[in-house]
């Protein structure tokens, strides 16, 4: 029996909170779509993968907290919360510390994630990572 796509978007969160990029790939597509805020897209799990793993390389604690889910036969939103620490030269200091507002939608086909849309506010986070540019 196929997971549903609500369990698919779940377990993509708890990878993504656990910095499990080898999790999240085994939940992605191949042809797999990550839309950020703006709108530019990211096309491809490998692509993906490695900007997954960037990622977690400037926020080593970034996580997800979902507070609401709704869906829809394929398509997923959660609404909730996302934080972390921007790190210098790998030290995380409360004050590079950010949370945010956030919302995912998630496509789902063949049990894996074909797409990860992300609308937040970046903003805060954009802030802090300019206090610290050479």
């Amino acid at each position: 029996m196929s997971p549903e796509p609500v369990a698919v978007a779940e377990a993509f969160v708890r990878a993504i909170s656990r910095q499990n990029v080898g999790e999240m790939a085994d939940l992605m597509t191949a042809d797999h779509v990550f839309v950020d805020s703006d709108g530019a897209e990211i096309r491809g799990k490998e692509r993906m993968c490695a900007g997954w793993a960037q990622y977690f390389q400037m926020f080593p604690d970034y996580k997800i907290e979902v507070q609401e889910t709704y869906s829809r036969g394929q398509v997923v939103v959660l609404v909730g919360v996302a934080e972390g620490t921007y790190a210098v030269d790998g030290e995380l200091l409360a004050e590079n510390h950010w949370s945010v507002s956030a919302v995912w939608r998630a496509v789902v086909r063949d049990d894996a994630l074909s797409e990860w849309r992300v609308y937040v506010n970046v903003e805060p986070i954009v802030k802090i990572m300019a206090k610290h540019r050479k």
